[in-house]
Parts: structure tokens; sequence; C-alpha cells
């Protein structure tokens, strides 16, 4: 049974954020927080190979205890396990230190063989965590997939079509590997009664930095 991971992110509905004239950086406050929108592209895909092939999808994200509604939307589209980090050590965390919390997490609730994440986050922008997710994964990467054609659970390998800036290229690749998602084939699921109902009532995971073995706090 394939095992998939979605890394995701609760980030500020951005068409409501303002920025700190003094500062530059964006004033949170009061501002609703959603589930990043490129992440729900991404969960999306993996829903549809879960749906072609079978398989368990986990969902996983970092932050603080308001994040856990974020992770019931995921449910409510079709995840099957949510996982919340939240600590008060993981507090202003940049890329490098979320990926090593994701993935030193991840690795306690056993091996992947798809990792999904949206190419970017609304707030942060910095298209990093893909290719450090990768890398701290031991996993091959696609950036800007378009479409997963085939997945062989047998063979322990996918076919998938990525974006370039001049086409579209088809490469087979070896698993595990972590795909970072376009918009374009995968629009959001809108989640249906039942969907909502068992999500409301589900049980979300969460792990502190006590909860991992090992954790080097001085990389967090």
């Amino acid at each position: 049974m394939l095992n998939i991971l979605v890394c995701v992110k609760q980030v500020p509905d951005i068409n409501l954020v303002k920025m700190d004239p003094v500062t530059g950086s964006l004033i949170r406050a009061g501002v609703p927080a959603i589930l990043n929108p490129l992440d729900a592209n991404a969960l999306e895909a993996a829903v549809r190979v879960k749906e072609a092939h079978g398989g368990s999808i986990t969902v996983i994200t970092m932050g603080p205890d308001m994040a856990k509604e974020a992770l019931r939307e995921c449910l409510a589209a079709g995840a099957d396990r949510a996982v919340l980090l939240s600590d008060r050590a993981f507090a202003n965390a940049d890329t490098l230190a979320t990926s090593y919390v994701i993935v030193s997490a991840a690795k306690m609730l056993g091996d992947f063989d798809l990792i999904f994440c949206g190419k970017e986050s609304l707030d942060g922008a910095t298209g990093q965590m893909g290719a450090q997710l990768a890398q701290r994964f031991g996993a091959a990467q696609v950036t800007g997939a378009l479409l997963i054609k085939e997945v062989n659970e047998e063979a322990k390998t996918a076919v998938v079509e990525r974006e370039l800036e001049d086409g579209v290229e088809t490469l087979e690749v070896q698993l595990p590997c972590l795909f970072t998602m376009e918009k374009t084939n995968y629009p959001a699921r809108i989640p249906n009664l039942k969907g909502k109902l068992a999500a409301k009532k589900a049980v979300i995971t969460t792990i502190t930095a006590d909860d991992i073995p090992g954790l080097d706090r001085n990389r967090i």
C-alpha cells in the first residue's frame, strides 16, 4: 500500500494582510488564517493518486494549535490522518529549521513513497521547502509537477509531467519522490458533508519537541 505524505501550512489570508511600513513585515494580527491554497492543490494530487492506486495519506504541518483547522480541511478533502507539530520551541523557525523538524517528526510515522508540497506558501513565497524536504528525506524531487500520470507500486516508480519554461517534460522517477505541485490539473476539492463531519470528529496527533527522539534543539 502506498504511503503518502502531504506537507501543508496555515497562512494569513493574503488578500486581507497589510504591510508594516517601518519593518516591512506582514501584519498578521486580526487576519483570518487559511490553508495555503497551493498546498490544497498538492493535497488534491495526493488524493487522486490514492483513489487510483490505493494507499494512505498523512498530512502534516508545523504551527500553533489553531493550525488544526487547516488540518481538518485536509481530512475533509481526503487525507486519512493529520499531524500537528506544535511547541513554543518551534516559534520563529525559518525554512531550514522547519524542514528539519518536519522530517524528524515524519520519520517517526513511517517511510513515505510519495511526498507532496505546494510549490510555495502565500506568506513567505520562498519556494525553498520542497528542495530542503527532499534532501532531508533522501528522496528524488520533481519541481513544477503538472500531472502524476502513473504510479507503479511494485517497481517503485512514477511517471510525471513537469512544467518547463519552453514546454512540458515527462519523467520516470524512482520512489521515494517529492513533488512540488502546480495547480493546473489539481483544483482544490470541495469537501462533502460526510467528509466535513468526519473531519470535525477526527483525532489530530500533536507532536512536541520532547516527543521527537534525538531532536537537536540548536537546529530548531
